[in-house]
């Protein structure tokens, strides 16, 4: 039931889903000073989470995307339009996003949510805030999602809702999507920052018995996935990976108000990442494709002081359901 017809109408530039993708990272000029907090996980890593307040009773968990950080453009963006609206914010660093390698081999994930389940817990009981919501990005998403579905029966009343932007629903999908020739760009982007991680990672670690020169041929998601997520996250390959760590499967079980807002011209997902008969099936998850909007991208003009309608759009579901 909760399919809502979006209003988001861009200047022509922006009706190319690659231009929007690409116009953010490239053309748009953010920045944010953040009070860093170091906590230390159940397993002797740690996460660091970068906060900035303005004294709010409310906080929002933000969250990046793949090989993104607390300093990504879409996050700085939003934490400055947040505080605005006089919400504390906090910038979730995934493992090894921080600028500093975690300590551990296997590092974030796409479907690892006992991290985020992990960083609220930590917020509820060092913090006194009286409500908290999650704002995901694209990987970041899945994993806001799928703890929304996965987490409901002991999800804490004091988390009220939850964005996803952006999001790679289903993983198969969108990674032989990515792996696809129009993509080649973004994946070299991605697969170059992924190398240099886990190479780091096998000098560290000299019994992780790596196929180096494998990895330095991988071209595709699958191939990088096969070799170092799904081992050392405990999957037995990409599939059981991809199948085991998408937030599609959860959506219906989601019961508190969570909104996907996506666009019909995202450059990384198949049709398999719109989730119409999800949305149609509940009354939690709401759904908004936009037709135009590429991939974490939502600009609709060259003057930077309209482009706020992502940030705008977070905030007006934040307010009705926060």
């Amino acid at each position: 039931m909760p399919i809502i017809k979006s209003k988001f109408s861009p200047s022509f530039p922006f009706k190319n889903g690659h231009f929007s993708t690409m116009y953010r990272s490239i053309f748009m000029n953010e920045s944010h000073s953040y009070n860093r907090r170091r906590i230390t996980t159940w397993d002797k890593d740690f996460i660091d989470l970068d906060f900035s307040k303005v004294n709010s009773s409310k906080l929002v968990v933000l969250i990046h995307g793949l090989e993104g950080s607390s300093e990504s453009k879409y996050i700085l963006a939003a934490v400055s339009e947040l505080n605005k609206a006089g919400y504390d914010t906090v910038s979730f660093n995934l493992r090894g996003c921080s600028g500093e390698d975690n300590l551990l081999l296997p590092t974030y994930h796409s479907g690892k949510t006992e991290d985020l389940d992990f960083v609220i817990s930590h917020l509820i009981e060092n913090y006194s805030y009286d409500k908290i919501m999650v704002v995901g990005y694209s990987l970041g998403g899945n994993m806001t999602l799928k703890y929304f579905g996965e987490h409901v029966k002991t999800i804490s009343d004091k988390v009220s809702c939850g964005v996803a932007i952006s999001v790679p629903v289903d993983l198969a999908s969108s990674s032989r999507t990515m792996g696809t020739s129009k993509n080649k760009i973004y994946m070299y982007k991605f697969l170059r920052s992924l190398r240099k991680k886990i190479l780091l990672k096998n000098q560290k670690y000299p019994d992780y018995k790596l196929d180096i020169k494998k990895l330095l041929k991988s071209k595709t998601f699958k191939e990088f996935d096969g070799l170092y997520t799904a081992p050392v996250s405990g999957f037995s390959g990409p599939e059981d990976y991809w199948e085991k760590a998408s937030s599609k499967p959860y959506l219906t079980s989601i019961k508190k108000p969570v909104l996907l807002i996506t666009s019909s011209d995202d450059p990384f997902l198949a049709q398999e990442c719109y989730p119409f008969k999800e949305a149609e099936k509940s009354n939690y998850f709401y759904l908004e494709v936009t037709k135009y909007g590429g991939h974490v991208g939502f600009i609709s003009s060259l003057f930077s002081k309209k482009n706020r309608w992502l940030e705008n759009r977070i905030l007006q579901f934040i307010k009705d359901y926060g």
